[in-house]
Order: structure tokens, then C-alpha cells, then sequence
């Protein structure tokens, strides 16, 4: 559905040349939930702008549905442009408008007949849940209220892309939820294809199916949410997941412990099983838990446990040997005294 091959965008200013995004490739799936984590200046706000060029790339190709976008111009890019979608993170709604009016101001821009706009800005306003709000002002409207008519109105043109732009980041925990699961609903009822920058690692665990990390304009990491979860290849990776899901331990905790000290996480199934109770049961070593949990992500279980094992060298070799042929990975994070 959507192609990204080796697109760089830089910007000329009083201090040089800057590089935005650097050689980026990315696919995104049709129908995918596709997240970019990154901090601010790691080049995810400039890549996405790039995408429905919002800012035209400096090279590189961006392809949506086969077709190049960076090879279109006038009537033939604002057409394509159309079944591109964007919220925004300060939802850039017209204060002046009612929430009818801004929903039907892109429908209107589109040379839509008056008559299909009133029907579809009155099915968007029930899709959003905001039905009973038609000639509110977007004064009237909470934060939440506000992005919901930002996602009706990027919606208007029925397009097959959504594009948002750290669209939750200005709204409270409760409020970004169901923003996400609107966001999730639209995306199983239309099979709308979604990319969804942000900085917040627990949007991307809520909501996304594969993602990617950026880094100084460049994507260090990418893929599968649950695989990245589990198995994070990058620094920058493992920080932004520690915000979500945390397994330190203290240092005077860690200091203290004189038996062999290791970090297990299960995947999938496993992650539910009574494999350490097992384990404890079948082998002549004492365990102590320091911290463990299991997490849902993608609606898989995903269970990280540290702990200490006691005994003898051999017992407690035989002990890691059995998690491991149980589908269990094992960090050895101290070894016993």
C-alpha cells in the first residue's frame, strides 16, 4: 500500500544545510496500523509531512497504492492527495465554523454536491460520536471532543490512508485511550491503512500492529510491536519501552543477592504457563522473585520476570537449561557467589 525508498528531505537555514530525514525506507501494509516512535528532532514529523507531500522530498520516491507521488503535481497530486487523510496534534479546526462546517469545509473543497455533504458529514459526526454536537463551536468542545472532529474531517473523502501527527499528545490518559480505539474501530470497520507518529511508546503498544524507530532522521529499528517489545535491538529501543513496561530493580536489592541472578521472558502462551513453578519443583534450587508481570500486547501475553536462583553451580545450570528448552529466553544478569 504505501512505499517509502531511500527518501531523504533537508532544509536549507542561516546555519547550513539540515538533514530531516535521512535515506528512509519503509512499507506499510494495506489495512496496517503503522507506528513511528521518536523523539522530537528524530525526523518523524518531517517523514510524514513527506508522505502526502505536505513538503516535497528532497529525494527519494514515496509510492501510495503504485502509485509516486513525488512524480505528481496540480490537479494530479491534489486528487491523490484526497484519499490521504491527516489529524493533527492541535486538531487546526476553524474556530469560526461549526463542527458541521469544518467537517464539511474539506467536502466542500472537493467539489462535493451539497446533498452527499449533509449525508456524509451526519454519517462521520454518528462514526465519531459526536452526533448530538452538529452546531457546536469548536470552543464548546473538550480536547477530545476536538480531535474527534479532526479525525470526521480527515475522513470526509473517504480516503484509504490516515495520517496522524502525534494526534494524542496533547490530551489526557482517559481521553488519548478512546481516541485510540476510535482510531482502532475506524481502522477494522474501513480497513483504512493508518501511520501514527509519536513519542509516547504506550499509543504504539496500544494500538499498532508493526513499527518503526527513528533516530536523527534515520528509521535504527522496525518491526512487529510484539516482537519489538520482546526483543528490543536498540538502546534507544529498550528506553522508550522501560516507559512503558519497567522491570528495574533497585541497586541495594541487587546488591544484596548472592545467588544467580537472571532476567527470563516468555512469548505467547508460555508467558501463562507455571514453567518457573516447574522448574523450582523439578530441580534442587531455591527461587527468590525481585519483579515480574505480564504484559498484553497485540493481544498476546508477554511475561518478563527477575529473579534469583540458589544452589548448587550444576543445579542451578540444569535449572536455566530446562526454562530454555521451554521456549523461555534467559539473561544471566549476575552470577551466584
Amino acid at each position: 500500500m504505501i512505499e517509502i525508498e531511500n527518501l531523504t528531505k533537508t532544509y536549507t537555514t542561516k546555519y547550513g544545510t539540515v538533514t530531516g530525514v535521512d535515506q528512509v525506507s519503509l512499507t506499510v501494509e494495506e489495512g496496517e496500523i503503522f507506528g513511528i516512535v521518536g523523539y522530537s528532532g528524530a525526523g518523524k514529523s518531517s517523514l510524514i509531512r513527506c508522505i502526502n507531500l505536505l513538503e516535497r522530498p528532497t529525494s527519494g520516491a514515496v509510492r501510495v497504492g503504485g502509485s509516486d507521488l513525488t512524480n505528481l503535481s496540480g490537479e494530479q497530486l491534489r486528487k491523490a492527495r484526497l484519499k490521504i487523510g491527516m489529524i493533527f496534534q492541535h486538531f487546526h479546526l476553524i474556530s469560526q465554523k461549526t463542527v458541521y462546517d469544518n467537517i464539511a469545509f474539506a467536502l466542500r473543497a472537493a467539489g462535493t454536491p451539497p446533498k452527499k455533504i449533509r449525508e456524509r458529514v451526519d454519517a462521520l459526526l454518528e462514526m465519531v460520536g459526536l452526533a448530538d454536537k452538529r452546531n457546536v463551536f469548536p470552543g464548546q468542545l473538550s480536547g477530545g471532543q476536538k480531535q474527534r472532529v479532526g479525525i470526521a474531517r480527515a475522513l470526509a473523502n473517504d480516503p484509504t490512508v490516515l495520517l496522524c501527527d502525534e494526534a494524542t499528545s496533547a490530551l489526557d490518559p482517559n481521553t488519548t485511550l478512546s481516541i485510540l480505539q476510535l482510531l482502532k474501530d475506524i481502522n477494522r470497520k474501513l480497513n483504512i491503512t493508518i501511520i501514527l507518529i509519536t513519542h509516547e511508546m504506550n499509543v504504539v503498544k496500544e494500538i499498532c500492529d508493526r513499527m518503526a524507530v527513528m533516530q536523527d532522521g534515520r528509521v535504527i529499528e522496525e518491526g512487529a510491536v510484539y516482537d519489538v517489545f520482546a526483543s528490543p535491538e536498540t538502546e534507544l529501543t529498550r528506553e522508550f519501552i522501560s516507559s512503558v513496561v519497567s522491570f528495574d530493580v533497585p541497586e541495594p536489592v541487587l546488591a544484596s543477592v548472592s545467588g544467580t541472578l537472571i532476567r527470563v521472558l516468555f512469548r505467547g502462551n508460555a508467558a501463562g504457563e507455571g514453567i518457573i513453578s516447574d522448574m523450582l519443583q523439578h530441580y534442587g534450587v531455591k527461587g527468590n522473585f525481585l519483579h515480574g508481570a505480564i504484559e498484553y500486547i497485540q493481544e498476546k501475553p508477554l511475561g518478563i520476570f527477575v529473579m534469583e536462583l540458589a544452589g548448587q553451580p550444576a543445579e542451578v545450570t540444569d535449572a536455566l537449561r530446562y526454562l530454555e528448552n521451554r521456549q523461555a529466553t534467559v539473561e544471566v544478569m549476575k552470577y551466584g557467589r
